[in-house]
């Protein structure tokens, strides 16, 4: 069974097995410091954070916001558009 090094931040080194379920992981979480947790938290966050950037960049490649590029076009072109501190004012 491998294993992962979760945390090399603090003073304590933290390890989880390798794990398949939800629960089981939640359950290794369960035992990590309050700190570790931190830790791994912002990690996730930060790897959802990368993904989903990596999505919106193949996706612009790919021309999947070449209709939205173009409708602001139009409103620029057409004078659609407010300034952002009436829109605000406004709620």
């Amino acid at each position: 069974m491998s294993c992962y090094k979760i945390d090399e931040n603090i003073g304590t080194e933290h390890y989880l097995s390798e794990m398949s379920t939800v629960e089981e992981i939640e359950a290794a979480i369960e035992k990590l410091t309050e700190d570790a947790q931190w830790e791994l938290a912002h990690r996730l966050d930060a790897r959802l954070w990368d993904a989903w950037d990596e999505e919106i960049k193949v996706d612009a490649e790919a021309g999947r916001f070449d209709h939205l590029v173009a409708e602001v076009e139009s409103d620029i072109v057409n004078d659609r558009l407010k300034p952002l501190n009436e829109i605000i004012d406004n709620s």
